[in-house]
């Protein structure tokens, strides 16, 4: 290779790291590496703690298919080192193994234990999904969610009073986004829509989040989701987890769970100025 395209590789080797960290830079800007998540709890198999009942079922799953997942790979990785150790003697004394081809127990055996294990994580996660997915349909306060490029518009119903909507706009800071008020202790409908492309609602404290699919109508499935309990007051980060265009990372509101006194003020605040 000549001198000449060895420097004009190198000069675009030179010219294509700072390309690369632009890019990398601009790419965990746009997907909105969240740095509002709460802390993981080692307790709680390296979830944040929640706030919902939803969030105890979410992680006696998640801890649940851990244990299994490590008792299975602990297994294999037992029976690989024996059989390793174990056949590197025989194979010192110049010894095959013994030949199992077409041994009938052995195939019926690692055909049934792993048929019976998918079927045991399929079981749990199914009964959990349809415990998530439940939605009784007597809430206490139902909530219309409509996120919208790019931000989101809370509507609230309770006791047949609709209070005025709340409007956000593209923010950099979670408290600066529009703030969902919520009494503790009550269970809560969510009716999401969209009118432009896929978002995600999601909570991180609720251990829980759902797409915001454009078109689905009001009793379609996956568009309507119940919290059970929302048990600890405070402000809570939300955010939008689908990408959904340049200003994704700035989609941001927030939670606040308030006690009912509390809460029975706010509404008559709000009340009387329903749109």
């Amino acid at each position: 290779m000549s001198p000449t395209r060895r420097s004009t590789r190198r000069s675009l080797a030179r010219r294509g790291v700072p390309r690369a960290a632009a890019l990398a830079l601009l790419l965990a800007t746009v997907t909105a590496c969240a740095n509002d998540v709460p802390e993981a709890d080692w307790s709680r198999g390296l979830l944040p703690p929640s706030i919902t009942t939803q969030g105890d079922t979410v992680t006696n799953l998640w801890n649940g298919a851990w244990i299994a997942a490590l008792a299975t790979g602990a297994v294999v990785i037992f029976l690989i080192v024996w059989a390793c150790i174990f056949h590197t003697r025989r194979r010192a004394k110049a010894e095959l193994p013994p030949q199992v081809r077409y041994n009938l127990p052995i195939e019926i055996f690692y055909t049934l234990v792993p048929l019976v294990m998918v079927s045991v994580f399929f079981f749990f996660t199914a009964r959990d999904t349809r415990e998530l997915d439940a939605v009784s349909g007597k809430p206490d306060v139902q909530v219309k969610v409509e996120a919208f490029q790019w931000s989101w518009r809370f509507t609230t119903v309770i006791g047949g009073k609709t209070l005025k909507p709340v409007t956000g706009v593209p923010v950099n800071d979670y408290h600066q986004g529009p703030q969902l008020v919520l009494p503790v202790n009550k269970r809560v409908e969510f009716d999401l829509s969209s009118p432009d492309v896929i978002h995600s609602f999601w909570v991180p404290a609720f251990l829980f989040k759902r797409d915001v699919i454009p078109g689905l109508q009001e009793n379609d499935k996956g568009r309507k989701f119940e919290i059970v309990t929302l048990n600890k007051p405070g402000v809570y980060a939300g955010r939008c987890a689908e990408l959904c265009g340049v200003d994704h990372s700035r989609m941001l509101f927030n939670v606040k769970l308030v006690p009912q006194a509390e809460y029975d003020q706010y509404i008559a605040t709000q009340t009387g100025s329903a749109q």
